[in-house]
């Protein structure tokens, strides 16, 4: 099996809420963020991902009820760990959950979950969605010290935050690089599945091609960028097709 994608389709809400968040009932609101998920699946998508933020800037609790009806793709809900979006994982069951920071000034999310310092309580959210038949994920900075912590709370994945690489140039973005390897590396022997995700794009996919053990790559910003000239679908058979060029499961 090659690297697999997960399309994050959190930026096809936020085009919608700029002109309709208050009118979401009405069937005149869009783009369609049902539409974008099942387009994604026609295109070559492994899987859906949608973060439910507290302010709700983008995507809605009807969004995700609505794509998990109409899209048999499995679903990845992202999720800062708080007793609304626990309770909300407890009710969607999606297959995944990634719990993730969330700040409420950040435009996106800008840096991994600082796992360590909160192992007890984390624990106790991931026993409670594992319970109800979920795989839970850390999205994680690639840090030792967190990927220790990510496989202590008994997560099944880490997902490395890969936007230092994605903004980092020259020498910088090879320290980044090797970091992320070093983490994969690490994550992979304690017996986490490996994913990455953010900032991940058309032109920086290649160098990740480094990291071993890759399972998932979550992406979405980048492919909906593309899609206004390309068409949604057409941009994710582009990624699809790039990341087929991943040969570094076992390394």
């Amino acid at each position: 099996m090659g690297l697999l994608l997960g399309m994050n389709i959190d930026h096809v809400a936020t085009l919608r809420q700029a002109r309709y968040a208050t009118m979401l009932a009405s069937s005149n609101a869009e783009p369609s963020i049902v539409a974008a998920a099942l387009v994604a699946k026609a295109g070559g998508a492994d899987s859906i991902t949608m973060h439910v933020r507290g302010d709700r800037r983008h995507v809605q609790v009807e969004d995700v009820f609505a794509v998990q009806d109409a899209c048999d793709l499995p679903l990845n809900l992202e999720m800062a760990n708080t007793s609304e979006m626990l309770a909300l994982a407890l009710e969607v069951k999606p297959a995944f959950v990634c719990l993730v920071p969330e700040n409420r000034e950040e435009i996106t999310t800008e840096g991994g979950l600082d796992v360590a310092s909160q192992v007890e309580e984390l624990r106790s959210t991931v026993e409670s969605i594992q319970a109800a038949g979920s795989k839970v994920s850390m999205f994680v900075d690639p840090d030792p010290e967190q990927i220790e912590a990510s496989a202590a709370v008994r997560a099944e994945i880490v997902e490395l935050h890969t936007g230092c690489f994605a903004n980092a140039v020259g020498a910088q973005r090879e320290d980044e690089l090797a970091r992320l390897v070093s983490a994969s590396r690490q994550g992979y022997e304690l017996g986490l599945q490996i994913n990455a995700g953010h900032g991940i794009n058309y032109e920086n996919l290649e160098p990740l091609f480094r990291i071993p053990h890759l399972v998932e790559l979550n992406t979405g910003h980048s492919i909906v960028s593309r899609a206004l000239t390309v068409g949604m679908e057409q941009a994710v058979r582009e990624m699809v097709s790039l990341m087929r060029g991943y040969e570094g499961m076992g390394s």
